[in-house]
């Protein structure tokens, strides 16, 4: 059932990168592409760790520091998407002060 399982999720990260590829075909958002590199780390890491850990053990660190390498990506698009929205916000103007009327 492991194997399968694997599979289930890699063949899953693999559509949502494609996904995501689309999203960022028509938009040119750079969020949109971070997250389809995301996804397709996470495919590939997955495919290995089903190819490979039979002989090198699931536990490697290397399956780790690819999902780390995931992780991180998908924080990066985040924090540069909230970062370019606040830049593209308008300044708040300074409260008027009333005059009493």
């Amino acid at each position: 059932m492991g194997p399968f399982l694997l599979g289930a999720v890699a063949m899953a990260s693999l559509v949502a990168s494609l996904f995501f590829l689309r999203f960022w075909h028509r938009t040119r958002d750079r969020f949109f592409l971070m997250f389809a590199a995301a996804f397709l780390v996470d495919a590939a890491s997955r495919s290995a760790m089903h190819l490979y850990a039979a002989s090198i053990g699931e536990h490697e660190p290397l399956f780790y520091l690819a999902r780390l390498f995931m992780f991180g990506l998908i924080i990066a698009a985040i924090v540069d998407k909230n970062v370019r929205s606040a830049g593209d916000r308008p300044a708040r103007s300074p409260a008027r002060p009333t005059t009493g009327r």
